[in-house]
């Protein structure tokens, strides 16, 4: 049975303060569910991970199964989070393989688009003080437009 990892932001030298746990390993049903259909050949983000192993770096195989850190790691020196692991994903998507990536998000993102929302990136806005209408600096992060279209009689 093959188990997969997701890994705290930091807390996985130190553990969780709460119950000191440092990971939690994929339930092997989801695994061996998402398997039947998808035939993995690779993780990226294996778990005992190897000393020298690096999934940002390597080439993956035919099909993928990522489950990444659900916070942010060190890689290399720099700040690394969700974002890395997809740009690699859409790589090596890019290179015709099949990859599964698990991340946790919120419930009411998932009803939009089981909804069939229209999804619009408006980039990092420079939103405006209710004081003075001066822009701000923005939030750092991009701004979801989601659009539910009235159906036409």
């Amino acid at each position: 049975m093959k188990t997969r990892v997701f890994v705290l932001g930091q807390k996985y030298k130190k553990g969780n303060p709460n119950d000191n746990k440092h990971y939690w390993l994929t339930p092997p049903e989801l695994y061996e569910s998402l398997d039947k259909e998808f035939k993995f050949d690779f993780d990226p983000c294996p778990f005992p991970k190897p000393e020298d192993f690096d999934g940002l770096e390597i080439d993956w195989k035919n099909s993928n199964y990522v489950n990444p850190p659900f916070g942010s790691i060190i890689h290399k020196g720099r700040k690394k989070g969700a974002t890395a692991w997809v740009r690699k994903a859409i790589l090596e998507n890019a290179k015709g393989k099949d990859v599964v990536l698990v991340y946790p998000i919120d419930k009411w993102i998932l009803m939009m688009i089981k909804a069939g929302a229209e999804i619009r990136n408006l980039g990092d806005i420079r939103w405006l003080a209710t004081e003075d209408q001066s822009a701000g600096k923005g939030t750092g992060r991009h701004i979801a437009c989601f659009v539910l279209r009235g159906k036409k009689k």
